[in-house]
């Protein structure tokens, strides 16, 4: 059986990966999908927590957590679509709608 800590450091580089997307990248879709990443990140860590535990709390999260994300993709998704209508981009420097 595999340890524990190999899934949580697949977890972190998950998640880091994902940190590195939302901080680097101007567009919108991509800064998404790193989101999507580091919940991914999440739900590995928390299976390997539950597994680890002999626990089923860390797949019961692990699910939430997957919901949430899909409702936060639906939603992304259409916040982006409205978005370009509006503006033509997807770009986040040149999205300052809620700004004053």
């Amino acid at each position: 059986m595999v340890e524990p800590s190999a899934y949580l450091l697949l977890s972190a580089i998950l998640f880091c990966i994902g940190v590195v997307g939302v901080v680097m990248r101007r567009n919108v879709l991509i800064i998404l999908m790193s989101v999507e990443l580091m919940l991914n990140g999440v739900n590995v860590a928390f299976v390997a927590a539950g597994s680890y535990l002999g626990d089923v709390a860390g797949g019961i999260f692990a699910f939430m957590v997957m919901t949430v994300a899909a409702a936060e993709a639906a939603v992304g998704l259409a916040l982006l679509i409205a978005l370009y209508r509006l503006k033509e981009t997807i770009d986040v420097t040149e999205l300052r709608i809620l700004k004053w």
